[in-house]
Protein backbone atom coordinates (compact mmCIF):
# COMPACT_ATOMS: atom_id res chain seq x y z
CA UNK A 1 0.00 0.00 0.00
CA UNK A 2 1.37 3.41 -0.98
CA UNK A 3 0.93 6.25 1.48
CA UNK A 4 0.05 9.75 0.28
CA UNK A 5 -3.06 11.21 -1.26
CA UNK A 6 -5.82 8.61 -1.09
CA UNK A 7 -7.05 7.09 -4.33
CA UNK A 8 -10.63 7.12 -3.01
CA UNK A 9 -12.35 9.44 -0.55
CA UNK A 10 -15.96 8.97 0.53
CA UNK A 11 -17.01 11.96 2.62
CA UNK A 12 -20.28 12.12 4.55
CA UNK A 13 -22.16 10.01 2.04
CA UNK A 14 -25.80 9.28 2.70
CA UNK A 15 -28.41 7.60 0.52
CA UNK A 16 -32.18 7.73 0.89
CA UNK A 17 -35.00 6.32 -1.18
CA UNK A 18 -37.83 8.66 -0.34
CA UNK A 19 -38.25 8.59 3.44
CA UNK A 20 -36.14 5.43 3.78
CA UNK A 21 -32.52 6.20 4.70
CA UNK A 22 -30.12 3.43 3.65
CA UNK A 23 -26.76 5.09 4.33
CA UNK A 24 -25.92 7.62 7.04
CA UNK A 25 -22.80 9.83 6.95
CA UNK A 26 -20.38 7.20 5.62
CA UNK A 27 -16.71 8.20 5.51
CA UNK A 28 -13.99 6.09 3.92
CA UNK A 29 -10.55 6.65 2.43
CA UNK A 30 -8.41 4.15 0.54
CA UNK A 31 -4.83 4.24 -0.63
CA UNK A 32 -3.78 2.84 -3.99
CA UNK A 33 -3.09 -0.89 -3.67
CA UNK A 34 -5.19 -1.33 -0.52
CA UNK A 35 -7.74 -4.13 -0.17
CA UNK A 36 -10.74 -3.41 2.06
CA UNK A 37 -13.38 -5.97 3.01
CA UNK A 38 -16.81 -4.76 4.07
CA UNK A 39 -18.79 -7.12 6.27
CA UNK A 40 -22.01 -6.84 8.24
CA UNK A 41 -25.57 -8.11 8.45
CA UNK A 42 -27.86 -8.16 5.44
CA UNK A 43 -29.54 -4.82 4.84
CA UNK A 44 -26.73 -2.81 6.42
CA UNK A 45 -26.07 -0.76 3.26
CA UNK A 46 -22.92 -2.52 2.02
CA UNK A 47 -24.06 -3.01 -1.57
CA UNK A 48 -25.64 0.45 -1.69
CA UNK A 49 -22.30 1.97 -0.69
CA UNK A 50 -20.59 0.25 -3.63
CA UNK A 51 -23.30 1.45 -5.99
CA UNK A 52 -22.86 5.01 -4.70
CA UNK A 53 -19.12 4.86 -5.28
CA UNK A 54 -19.54 4.04 -8.97
CA UNK A 55 -22.66 6.22 -9.26
CA UNK A 56 -25.10 3.46 -10.13
CA UNK A 57 -26.99 5.04 -7.23
CA UNK A 58 -26.20 8.76 -6.91
CA UNK A 59 -25.74 9.59 -3.22
CA UNK A 60 -28.25 11.87 -1.53
CA UNK A 61 -25.62 13.66 0.54
CA UNK A 62 -21.84 13.86 0.66
CA UNK A 63 -18.99 13.76 -1.80
CA UNK A 64 -16.97 11.07 -3.57
CA UNK A 65 -13.52 11.65 -4.99
CA UNK A 66 -11.68 9.08 -7.07
CA UNK A 67 -8.31 10.26 -8.28
CA UNK A 68 -8.93 13.74 -9.68
CA UNK A 69 -12.64 13.19 -10.28
CA UNK A 70 -14.99 14.70 -7.69
CA UNK A 71 -18.75 14.16 -7.57
CA UNK A 72 -20.84 16.06 -5.02
CA UNK A 73 -24.37 15.03 -4.10
CA UNK A 74 -27.01 17.57 -5.03
CA UNK A 75 -24.88 19.19 -7.72
CA UNK A 76 -25.32 18.49 -11.41
CA UNK A 77 -22.58 16.12 -12.52
CA UNK A 78 -20.97 16.85 -15.86
CA UNK A 79 -21.25 13.84 -18.18
CA UNK A 80 -17.46 13.93 -18.64
CA UNK A 81 -16.93 13.62 -14.87
CA UNK A 82 -19.35 10.72 -14.62
CA UNK A 83 -17.66 8.95 -17.53
CA UNK A 84 -14.24 9.59 -16.00
CA UNK A 85 -15.29 8.10 -12.67
CA UNK A 86 -16.91 5.02 -14.18
CA UNK A 87 -13.90 4.36 -16.38
CA UNK A 88 -11.78 4.17 -13.24
CA UNK A 89 -14.07 1.69 -11.47
CA UNK A 90 -14.69 -1.95 -12.33
CA UNK A 91 -17.56 -3.77 -10.62
CA UNK A 92 -18.36 -7.44 -10.26
CA UNK A 93 -21.88 -8.26 -9.05
CA UNK A 94 -23.47 -11.26 -7.37
CA UNK A 95 -25.06 -12.17 -10.70
CA UNK A 96 -22.70 -12.42 -13.63
CA UNK A 97 -24.55 -10.07 -16.01
CA UNK A 98 -22.97 -11.58 -19.10
CA UNK A 99 -24.59 -11.22 -22.52
CA UNK A 100 -26.00 -14.70 -23.25
CA UNK A 101 -26.04 -14.17 -27.04
CA UNK A 102 -22.34 -13.26 -27.22
CA UNK A 103 -19.36 -15.56 -26.92
CA UNK A 104 -17.10 -15.34 -23.92
CA UNK A 105 -14.54 -13.46 -26.02
CA UNK A 106 -17.10 -10.91 -27.24
CA UNK A 107 -18.37 -10.42 -23.70
CA UNK A 108 -14.88 -9.30 -22.67
CA UNK A 109 -14.04 -7.36 -25.86
CA UNK A 110 -17.22 -5.39 -26.55
CA UNK A 111 -16.86 -2.74 -23.83
CA UNK A 112 -13.22 -2.15 -24.78
CA UNK A 113 -14.27 -1.26 -28.30
CA UNK A 114 -17.12 1.01 -27.21
CA UNK A 115 -15.55 2.66 -24.15
CA UNK A 116 -11.82 2.66 -24.92
CA UNK A 117 -12.08 2.86 -28.71
CA UNK A 118 -9.93 -0.19 -29.30
CA UNK A 119 -10.13 -2.02 -32.60
CA UNK A 120 -11.70 -5.45 -32.52
CA UNK A 121 -8.32 -7.07 -33.07
CA UNK A 122 -6.71 -5.14 -30.22
CA UNK A 123 -9.65 -5.78 -27.89
CA UNK A 124 -9.55 -9.48 -28.67
CA UNK A 125 -5.81 -9.59 -27.98
CA UNK A 126 -6.32 -7.97 -24.57
CA UNK A 127 -9.31 -10.22 -23.86
CA UNK A 128 -7.38 -13.40 -24.61
CA UNK A 129 -4.63 -12.30 -22.26
CA UNK A 130 -7.17 -11.69 -19.50
CA UNK A 131 -8.99 -14.96 -20.12
CA UNK A 132 -5.63 -16.69 -19.88
CA UNK A 133 -5.04 -14.89 -16.59
CA UNK A 134 -8.30 -16.18 -15.11
CA UNK A 135 -7.74 -19.66 -16.54
CA UNK A 136 -10.41 -19.58 -19.23
CA UNK A 137 -8.66 -19.02 -22.55
CA UNK A 138 -10.07 -22.33 -23.76
CA UNK A 139 -13.63 -20.99 -23.27
CA UNK A 140 -13.23 -17.97 -25.58
CA UNK A 141 -15.47 -19.35 -28.34
CA UNK A 142 -18.10 -20.76 -25.95
CA UNK A 143 -21.30 -19.03 -24.86
CA UNK A 144 -21.86 -18.22 -21.16
CA UNK A 145 -24.56 -20.88 -20.83
CA UNK A 146 -21.91 -23.52 -21.51
CA UNK A 147 -19.81 -22.31 -18.58
CA UNK A 148 -20.20 -23.06 -14.87
CA UNK A 149 -21.16 -20.35 -12.40
CA UNK A 150 -17.58 -20.03 -11.21
CA UNK A 151 -16.36 -19.71 -14.79
CA UNK A 152 -18.98 -17.08 -15.58
CA UNK A 153 -17.91 -15.03 -12.57
CA UNK A 154 -14.28 -15.24 -13.65
CA UNK A 155 -15.34 -14.05 -17.11
CA UNK A 156 -17.11 -11.11 -15.45
CA UNK A 157 -13.86 -10.28 -13.59
CA UNK A 158 -11.91 -10.41 -16.86
CA UNK A 159 -14.47 -8.10 -18.48
CA UNK A 160 -14.12 -5.57 -15.65
CA UNK A 161 -10.32 -5.72 -15.78
CA UNK A 162 -10.35 -5.14 -19.55
CA UNK A 163 -11.20 -1.47 -18.99
CA UNK A 164 -8.06 -1.08 -16.85
CA UNK A 165 -9.78 0.29 -13.73
CA UNK A 166 -8.00 1.95 -10.84
CA UNK A 167 -10.46 0.42 -8.35
CA UNK A 168 -12.32 -2.89 -8.38
CA UNK A 169 -15.58 -3.33 -6.47
CA UNK A 170 -16.83 -6.83 -5.66
CA UNK A 171 -20.39 -7.22 -4.37
CA UNK A 172 -20.73 -10.69 -2.81
CA UNK A 173 -19.08 -12.25 -5.88
CA UNK A 174 -19.35 -15.83 -4.61
CA UNK A 175 -22.74 -15.73 -2.86
CA UNK A 176 -24.50 -17.47 -5.77
CA UNK A 177 -21.86 -20.19 -6.07
CA UNK A 178 -21.29 -23.45 -4.25
CA UNK A 179 -18.12 -23.52 -2.10
CA UNK A 180 -15.94 -25.29 -4.67
CA UNK A 181 -16.78 -22.84 -7.45
CA UNK A 182 -16.38 -19.98 -5.01
CA UNK A 183 -12.80 -21.04 -4.41
CA UNK A 184 -12.08 -20.59 -8.13
CA UNK A 185 -13.24 -16.98 -7.95
CA UNK A 186 -11.42 -16.31 -4.69
CA UNK A 187 -8.19 -17.57 -6.24
CA UNK A 188 -8.46 -14.97 -9.00
CA UNK A 189 -9.30 -12.22 -6.50
CA UNK A 190 -6.37 -13.23 -4.30
CA UNK A 191 -4.05 -13.00 -7.31
CA UNK A 192 -5.39 -9.51 -8.08
CA UNK A 193 -4.79 -8.40 -4.49
CA UNK A 194 -1.27 -9.77 -4.50
CA UNK A 195 -0.66 -7.93 -7.77
CA UNK A 196 -1.51 -4.58 -6.19
CA UNK A 197 -5.08 -4.01 -7.41
CA UNK A 198 -7.06 -1.62 -5.20
CA UNK A 199 -10.20 -3.51 -4.16
CA UNK A 200 -13.32 -3.19 -2.04
CA UNK A 201 -14.95 -6.55 -1.38
CA UNK A 202 -18.39 -6.93 0.18
CA UNK A 203 -18.43 -10.47 1.48
CA UNK A 204 -19.74 -12.94 4.03
CA UNK A 205 -16.67 -15.14 3.54
CA UNK A 206 -14.82 -14.34 6.75
CA UNK A 207 -11.73 -16.42 6.05
CA UNK A 208 -11.27 -14.70 2.71
CA UNK A 209 -11.83 -11.28 4.25
CA UNK A 210 -9.31 -11.94 7.01
CA UNK A 211 -6.63 -13.46 4.81
CA UNK A 212 -6.75 -11.15 1.78
CA UNK A 213 -7.81 -7.70 2.98
CA UNK A 214 -5.62 -5.11 4.66
CA UNK A 215 -8.55 -3.63 6.52
CA UNK A 216 -12.05 -4.72 7.49
CA UNK A 217 -15.04 -2.42 7.81
CA UNK A 218 -18.12 -3.56 9.71
CA UNK A 219 -21.38 -1.92 8.66
CA UNK A 220 -24.75 -2.07 10.39
CA UNK A 221 -27.91 -0.03 9.95
CA UNK A 222 -26.37 2.05 7.18
CA UNK A 223 -23.35 3.12 9.19
CA UNK A 224 -19.73 2.10 9.63
CA UNK A 225 -19.64 0.83 13.21
CA UNK A 226 -16.01 -0.30 13.24
CA UNK A 227 -12.95 -0.53 11.05
CA UNK A 228 -9.34 -1.52 11.49
CA UNK A 229 -6.62 -3.96 10.47
CA UNK A 230 -8.18 -7.24 9.41
CA UNK A 231 -6.48 -9.43 11.98
CA UNK A 232 -7.40 -7.06 14.83
CA UNK A 233 -11.06 -6.86 13.81
CA UNK A 234 -11.41 -10.63 13.45
CA UNK A 235 -9.59 -11.38 16.70
CA UNK A 236 -11.09 -8.73 18.95
CA UNK A 237 -13.75 -6.37 17.59
CA UNK A 238 -14.15 -3.33 19.80
CA UNK A 239 -17.76 -2.35 19.11
CA UNK A 240 -20.71 -4.15 20.65
CA UNK A 241 -22.39 -4.39 17.23
CA UNK A 242 -19.25 -5.84 15.68
CA UNK A 243 -18.91 -8.42 18.45
CA UNK A 244 -22.53 -9.50 18.06
CA UNK A 245 -22.21 -9.90 14.30
CA UNK A 246 -19.01 -11.95 14.43
CA UNK A 247 -20.34 -14.05 17.30
CA UNK A 248 -23.46 -14.83 15.28
CA UNK A 249 -21.25 -16.03 12.42
CA UNK A 250 -19.18 -18.19 14.73
CA UNK A 251 -22.32 -19.75 16.25
CA UNK A 252 -23.84 -20.78 12.89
Amino acid sequence: MTEGNPLLSVEGVGKSFGALAILHDVNLTMQKGEVVAIIGPSGSGKSTLLRCINQLEPPTTGRIRLGKTVITAGQKTAPADLTALRRQVGMVFQSFNLFPHLTVLRNVSLAQERVLGRSRAEADRVSMGLLERVGLADKAAQYPSRCSGGQQQRIAIARALALEPELMLFDEPTSALDPELGLEVHAVMRELAEGGMTMIVVTHEMHFAASVSDRIIIMADGRIVEEGPSRDIMAAPQSERGRRFLQALNDR
